[in-house]
Order: C-alpha cells, then structure tokens, then sequence
C-alpha cells in the first residue's frame, strides 16, 4: 500500500482520539448550559437531514429527481398518517422499486 495513504489513516485516527478526549474533558458546567443542550439537541436532526437530502436527489456532482425522491415522498406521506417504522421503511422501498423499474 501507498506511505501516505498508511499516514493519513494514522493521522485522522490521532484527530478523532483527540477530538473525542477533548469532548470528554469539557467540564460539566459549560455542558449544562441551557443553550449548549439545545444546541446539542438540534445537531443530529440537522445532520440527518442533511444527510437523506444529500443521498436522495444527488448523484456524484449532479442534483437529479429519481426513483430515490419517489420513496422519499412516500415515506414522508407515511410519517404524515403516523405509520410505524416499518410502515414507513416498505412504503418507500416498494414506491422507489416501482418507479425505477417501471418508469
């Protein structure tokens, strides 16, 4: 394998153990901040959500409207009537699997 491809694993090993060990050496008192736990709160629907826009109307550089926003439109409509999980799981894996293999 390549030297600097064994360098860069090791050194984004380093900075995640670093970032982690500083997350938990934070003192407790700016944690319980009422703004930081709001903060904290939001973060992960913010990045999830970027995330599914991303994986669902992108592909490499392109923005395009597939079979993927398809099933997300209807698992979106199956949040909407209060499905369960795997309600809402098949309804857009059975919606984005009929509209990639018959349109």
């Amino acid at each position: 394998m390549n030297n600097a491809l064994w360098i860069a694993v090791i050194g984004t090993s380093v900075m995640a153990f670093s970032m982690k060990f500083a997350g938990h050496s934070v003192p407790e008192r700016l944690l319980s901040h009422p703004l930081i736990k709001r903060i904290n709160l939001l973060i992960p629907i913010a990045l999830l959500s970027a995330l599914v826009a991303v994986q669902s109307v992108t592909t490499k550089s392109a923005i395009v409207i597939d079979h993927r926003l398809a099933g997300l439109a209807a698992a979106i409509l199956a949040l909407v009537l209060k499905g369960s999980f795997p309600i809402v799981v098949l309804s857009a894996a059975i919606t984005s699997a009929c509209v990639y293999n018959f349109f």
